[in-house]
Parts: C-alpha cells; structure tokens; sequence
C-alpha cells in the first residue's frame, strides 16, 4: 500500500466522519466539512522512533554465535479530530546495519546460527480509524492492543517487529472507576514479519473496577486460529492489583488465577493459571518477590499465552516462550535502583515442572540483569544481559546467554 493511496483513505474516512453532523446541503456547508478535512490533517501530528541495537545469543549446543546489529524505524501520523472521528498511520522498518547479521531471523535464514528474532521487514504497523466520544472510544482497522500487564494480550514491544492486530476495539467507561472493553481481531500480526502472521477469530472481553483497595479485572479471551478447524483456546479469568502502606512503607500486590480450556477436533485439555507477586523499595532499593504458574494438564499440555508479551515474563533469555507440556513453575526476585542517573535492576528466576515426571523436574535458573539511562527527553541507552542455566537434560533446554546494547531516539 502506497503513501498515496493511505492519505486518499485517510482523508475518505476523515469527511465521512464528518458527515454524520446533519448540516444543510449547501455550498456553504461543502466547503467547511472540506476545512475541517484539511484542518485535521493539517494538524496532524508526526513522530519518529529509532531503535539501533546489538544482540549476541550464545548457547551451549552445536548451533554458531548469533550477532545482529539492526536498526528499527517507526514513522507515526496522526491526524487531528473532526467530530470525533480521527486516524493513524504507522510504518516500522527493521534493517540490518553494517552487515552484522550473522544470526537465525526465524525465516530460514543462517539456521546453523541461534535464533535473534528480527527479521528485516518493512510494513505497514499500524493503520486505523478512530471514532472517540466522551466515555466511548471505537478503533478499526490494524492497532496496537495491550490489556492489564501484557500477560495475555501485549504488542511484544522488545523486539523490532512488535506485534499489531487487525480488528475492531470497543472501550466504554460508563463511570470513572469502572472500565469494559471488547475487541475482535481478525488477524494477529506477530513479530516475524509478515510471513508469520495468523488469520485468527479472536473475542477479547476485559471489565475493570477501580475500588480502594486495588483494581480488579475480569476477563475472557477466546481464541481461535483462521484454518478452517476446531482448535478453541478459550480463558477466564481475575485479576487484582493495588497498593497499601506498611510502617511507612508502600507495598504494592498483584494477585491472579485463569482457567484454560483447549478443544479440538482431536483432542481436550483444561490448565490453571496463578500470579502472587509483591513489591516494595527500602533505602532507595526496589524489591519484588512473585510466583507465577503456568499449570498443566497430567504432563499433556502448558498453559499457554499466545497473544502475550512474553518477553517480559518467565526471563528475558526467553526459554519458555511457549509453556512445557509439563508446566511452568517461576518463583523469581528482583532488586533495583538508580545509579549515575540511570536504572538498574538485577532478576532471579528459579523454573520448575508443574507437573513432575520421572525426567523432568528440574527446568533450570536464570539471571536478568539491566541498565538504562535517558539523554535529555529525546534519547536513551542501555544494556541487558540473560544467562540461563538449564536443568534436567531431559527438559530439552541448553545453557544459554545474552546480551543487549542499544541506543534509542525519538521525534
């Protein structure tokens, strides 16, 4: 799709938004819905996001050192409101730099390397009409989706590619403390360009009440892959998080269970899902404890999120990016602070089989670690390590470490 051909939409769904004003069929009237057309893109607001990174992946297996040195470009246009209708346009392009790509991109490329899931890519990111109205805001068209902590619904924004979808949303709040939304995609564009994407019918339902006490969320999202088969990934779940003091001290919590249920022409699992996590800060120091289970069903199926962030969950050496048949058990800790203007923090995960068997147990350790810093409003850096030790060999997992350096403007 051409820039041109965008703008001609864009402008298209711009004067029929204006149109639904009833206004007297005069040349008059013409000529301020075409004002007010040109006014919005007029106003329109432009924005540039680069992102220059280097990732090295490591791994004790027979597959070679992976190094990447790729650069991610995001121009954003967004227009201005006429009658509360407005749009967005949104291209992303992920290139190589230098010719450092001596890495698996996930598309078949250098497969005797380890895996760095940045694929060289231009498309089209975002692309949507917006119709916003006191508590009601409706988007169709390609958007970014994000729901709660991106656990099952995110945009998977480490990578250069993040993820979109292709869909209609509904946001309504009716009062200030409560929240609903409802949103339809139709197709999930993943992180491996679009070679990978999925025609999905996916129903995501999320109703949120702020009280006192905390935010509590009850959701059902219900999956389905495009292909013509019975494959239902059906979850149900609740969600609270809040904060309270003790002796002087901010303790923030976060609490979860969801039930998952699979179906199929072939075959039926059924899988829990549990998050305990707590959080504080002493002497300038950030400390977060947490549990979170990825159940099984008898060592047949792991809980799985597909729709996810998952680079955020379970170590960012991304082991588990898809849940063991025998389940997930994370119990982690993490510290943090601010040195030299900067963030740091430093992550431990110790991962488990939820459901044991006589050969795997024992899923391995992992440690995180992180430093960033910003530049003035405009420019940030940082590194970030992960280094995985695995477990029982019989769990399918080797030793495995990364690293990340990366410089980050935007306009």
């Amino acid at each position: 799709m051409t820039p041109k051909k965008i703008a001609l939409y864009v402008s298209i769904a711009l004067s029929a938004g204006n149109s639904s004003m009833v206004m007297a069929d005069t040349s008059s009237a013409n000529s301020s819905s075409a004002n007010s057309v040109t006014q919005a893109l007029v106003n329109g607001k432009t924005s540039v996001d680069l992102n220059l990174r280097y990732e090295t992946v490591d791994q004790d297996n027979a597959l070679k050192e992976a190094k990447a040195l790729t650069l991610r470009t995001r121009l954003t246009y967004a227009t201005g409101s006429v009658a509360g209708f407005s749009s967005l346009v949104e291209f992303e392009d992920s290139r190589t730099v230098l010719g450092l790509d001596d890495y698996n991109n996930t598309l078949g490329k250098n497969t005797a390397y380890s895996v760095i899931a940045d694929p060289e890519t231009t498309e089209l990111d975002q692309f949507l009409l917006q119709y916003q109205q006191k508590s009601l805001t409706v988007k169709a068209g390609r958007q970014v989706i994000t729901l709660d902590n991106h656990r099952f619904v995110g945009h998977v924004g480490w990578r250069q590619d993040r993820q979109t979808f292709d869909g209609l949303t509904l946001a309504y709040q009716p009062i200030e403390a409560l929240s609903l939304h409802y949103g339809y995609i139709s197709k999930r564009n993943r992180i491996f360009a679009q070679a990978k994407d999925i025609d999905s019918k996916d129903h995501l339902l999320n109703a949120a009440y702020k009280s006192s006490i905390g935010k509590i969320s009850a959701y059902s999202y219900l999956l389905a892959v495009d292909n013509d088969t019975d494959n239902a990934l059906d979850t149900y779940g609740l969600r609270f998080n809040g904060a309270t003091s003790l002796s002087e001290h901010k303790i923030s919590y976060q609490l979860e269970y969801a039930q998952q249920d699979v179906d199929s022409a072939t075959t039926s699992y059924s899988a829990d899902y549990i998050l305990v996590e707590l959080s504080s800060s002493f002497s300038g120091f950030g400390v977060k404890v947490g549990y979170e289970l990825l159940g099984s069903d008898n060592g047949n199926y792991g809980f799985s999120t597909p729709l996810a962030t998952l680079h955020k969950f379970n170590g960012w050496g991304d082991q588990f990016l898809k849940t063991p048949k025998e389940g997930l058990a994370d119990l982690y800790a993490s510290v943090g602070g601010k040195i030299a203007g900067g963030k740091w923090a430093v992550i431990y995960h110790k991962f488990d089989a939820d459901e044991a068997s006589e050969t795997v147990d024992d899923l391995g350790a992992e440690i995180d670690a992180v430093y960033s810093k910003s530049f003035t409003k405009n420019y940030s850096a940082g590194i970030k390590l992960a280094s995985y030790s695995a477990g029982d060999a019989t769990a399918g997992k080797v030793d495995t470490n990364k690293v990340w350096f990366w410089l980050n403007a935007k306009f």
